[in-house]
């Protein structure tokens, strides 16, 4: 009977961590939403994109830092904090799940995210996402050059090569637009690996699902690697890199098609 109820007990506060943790993202990110609008209105054109990059960073690391005072999430993303000063660079991580870009993003001050155009008219995204200048991806060739513009202005581009969240286990097929970006603004691409003992917000989870406990989420820099003339090379060296520090092998299927490649770089 007693351990019955401890299990019970385990259960409801891991249930209370999950919700909780969602409610609150959901009303910190509303909340933000309501301050860059009146932000917009008040502060320098000039100054307005450092203060919409800051502000998301301060309100993921407070996220969860809340998440890991509940015991049930642990984090270890210090690996990042090398990057603040490295100047532009294209970070390109995996993509097990929806948590993937607020990690990054609480450790990084300056980083142009590439969202979905659906998200940029989110209301809880939208206007935030518009001060701090991330770029959407409804065009690939306004993409590819507000990219491009950003990594020029000194920001680093956070962009995952797959594309979304992985369900090809552990690497989606490689988008061409990364390889792309780095060699028109002449910028290294940043291997991030995100490791991850679930796949609680992976791509076909339920929300309502609950994963086991505790959450733990790890980031480590894999290689630095400059892009070459030839995107295609470009792809295969990042597709080699990702297989070596995830150990998938045969496992990562192959980049963009020729055409689907040619179709981006003429963009």
């Amino acid at each position: 009977m007693a351990a019955l109820l401890q299990r019970t007990m385990r259960l409801a506060v891991e249930y209370l961590v999950l919700y909780t943790g969602l409610v609150l993202l959901g009303v910190m990110s509303l909340g933000f939403t309501a301050v860059a609008g009146t932000c917009w209105l008040l502060i320098p054109r000039r100054r307005r994109r450092a203060v919409g990059r800051w502000a998301p960073m301060m309100l993921f690391r407070i996220y969860l830092a809340a998440l890991r005072s509940s015991g049930k999430v642990h984090t270890d993303l210090t690996a990042l904090d090398v990057l603040r000063d490295a100047g532009p660079l294209v970070i390109a991580p995996n993509h097990p799940g929806l948590l993937d870009a607020l990690l990054v993003i609480s450790r990084l001050p300056d980083v142009a995210l590439i969202l979905k155009g659906n998200l940029m008219n989110n209301p809880f995204l939208g206007v935030g996402a518009r001060m701090a200048g991330y770029i959407r991806n409804d065009s690939a060739r306004t993409m590819i050059r507000q990219s491009v513009e950003a990594l020029g202005e000194g920001s680093q581009l956070l962009l995952f090569p797959e594309g979304t969240r992985t369900v090809v286990q552990p690497l989606n097929p490689l988008k061409a637009s990364f390889a792309v970006i780095a060699k028109r603004a002449g910028v290294p691409i940043q291997i991030v690996i995100i490791e991850t003992n679930t796949r609680f917000l992976g791509k076909g989870w339920p929300l309502w699902k609950r994963p086991d406990m505790p959450l733990t989420y790890k980031v480590r820099l894999g290689p630095r690697i400059e892009p070459s003339d030839d995107a295609e090379e470009t792809l295969a060296r990042v597709r080699e890199a990702f297989e070596r520090e995830l150990g998938a092998g045969s496992a990562v299927r192959p980049a963009a098609t020729s055409d689907t490649l040619a179709a981006v770089i003429d963009a």
